[in-house]
């Protein structure tokens, strides 16, 4: 229903705008754009308004998810969620400068980075990445974008920046929203609200960071079914940063795609079925029918990657050892890191899993079908969890068994097995540090992850 109401909304927006759009392109008189003093004006419309320019962008973006998500409608309202998921909030946070610190407020830290009420909707359109359409009414209007600027990253309360400036800084537009979200801490109130410092995860490992036997004693993360670094880690992975780094066999670094590619080079490369373009997708038919009832298996848009100056040389494709030997290795990790995470559970997983892929955007990226959740009951989102929510009451929660006790070492595994996992790639977004981030992490849990 909801997708029917989208889809129906959506048509109605397009006609709406299209009205708007050719209104004032008349041939003759002063209501034509500017440039044209009057004249031919539908001519200068039909520049972007062809089959080859916005009429195809517009039958891509049909395909994207920014387009038929329904997430602009179910966050609407929600001051803090809606600056990467609404129009008019993304704009606002945008113009206005809106910094990711946060400030005690009552006791409780808030973080800053949010709109305000009567802004905080809108589906994503064209107007929200391009600024200056109908501005000129030609080409030129492509450009700019509405922000290229380095990005304050909200997980760190802004004490760190993603700057990518290849292309032309295009990338800072994507990363705006496709980075973490803070995990916060929720003791005290000399630490409630306050940002989880992954330099204390690294460097104090053996601390304990929730204690089973004491819940209300906690004074850093009380575990929960949605304690997780959220789902846009694409950008902080592809710029090598976000990550727990225990210090390990393996040092830090960063594969050519962080300096040489940008986002556009793969994801808007040429279309290849559902693929590429204003889709955005890398994956082709990844969310199609067939996939859900596992009637055709998932293929890969390689039209960005096989260019000149990249892998032209020697073309990649589904069975090619940097593509498929990569995401096989680092899927082993996965699954390597799950296992040792779920040892805490003593005979029972920690980590929820579900192998519904309409359900789980992960299905199959590890062998455990894992969607980086915890599997702590939660009655609307989690019914069916195993281990008793520290947050919740009643009597069903009560039979359940307590969730146990987690050092800093296990946090920081946990938000690293996350991070790792819902990029989405399996390592081809940067292979170095996914690779160098999972290896040092299971060798922190081999010297302090003991219980």
């Amino acid at each position: 229903m909801k997708k029917v109401f989208t889809l129906a909304l959506a048509a109605g927006m397009f006609i709406a705008l299209a009205g708007i759009m050719f209104s004032g392109c008349t041939k003759t008189g002063p209501t034509g754009p500017a440039g044209t003093n009057g004249t031919d004006a539908n001519e200068t419309c039909k520049q972007c308004h062809s089959p080859s320019v916005v009429d195809s962008v517009a039958v891509q973006y049909e395909l994207a998810k920014h387009s038929y998500g329904v997430v602009a409608f179910e966050e609407a309202g929600n001051t803090g969620c809606t600056p990467c998921h609404a129009h008019n909030a993304f704009l606002y946070v945008c113009q206005n400068n809106i910094p990711s610190t946060f400030t005690l407020v009552n006791g409780t830290y808030q973080n800053n980075y949010a709109t305000v009420t009567s802004e905080a909707v809108g589906s994503i359109t064209c107007f929200t990445c391009h600024s200056s359409l109908h501005t000129t009414y030609g080409y030129t209007d492509f450009e700019p974008f509405t922000t290229t600027a380095p990005v304050s990253m909200t997980m760190w309360a802004g004490a760190k920046t993603i700057d990518l400036t290849q292309d032309g800084s295009k990338s800072n537009l994507c990363v705006k929203c496709h980075q973490p979200r803070p995990i916060t801490c929720s003791g005290p109130a000399a630490n409630n609200g306050r940002v989880l410092d992954y330099d204390s995860l690294k460097n104090f490992p053996s601390i304990v960071m929730y204690d089973s036997g004491a819940p209300s004693a906690n004074k850093w993360v009380k575990p929960s079914f949605r304690t997780h670094n959220h789902y846009g880690v694409v950008g902080a992975v592809y710029a090598g940063v976000g990550g727990v780094e225990f210090s390990g066999s393996l040092s830090y670094s960063n594969s050519p795609h962080t300096t040489k590619a940008s986002c556009e080079d793969c994801h808007m490369a040429p279309i290849y079925g559902i693929a590429g373009g204003h889709a955005f997708n890398v994956r082709n038919a990844k969310e199609s029918a067939l996939v859900m009832t596992g009637t055709s298996a998932t293929t890969f848009n390689f039209n960005g990657c096989n260019v000149s100056g990249c892998h032209g040389d020697s073309p990649l494709d589904a069975n090619s050892a940097k593509f498929k030997g990569t995401r096989a290795a680092v899927k082993a990790l996965l699954d390597q890191l799950a296992t040792k995470l779920n040892t805490l559970g003593s005979g029972h997983d920690i980590l929820h899993s579900t192998s519904d892929p309409t359900a789980n955007l992960w299905a199959g990226e590890t062998t455990g079908n894992y969607d980086g959740y915890l599997d702590i009951y939660d009655a609307g989102s989690n019914p069916t969890g195993y281990w008793g929510n520290p947050y919740g009451s009643g009597a069903t929660n009560a039979g359940k068994p307590k969730f146990p006790s987690m050092k800093f070492v296990h946090m920081g595994a946990l938000i690293n097995f996350q991070f790792c996992l819902r990029e989405f790639s399996l390592g081809i977004h940067n292979t170095q540090y996914v690779t160098a981030l999972l290896t040092n992490t299971l060798d922190a849990l081999n010297t302090y992850g003991g219980k």
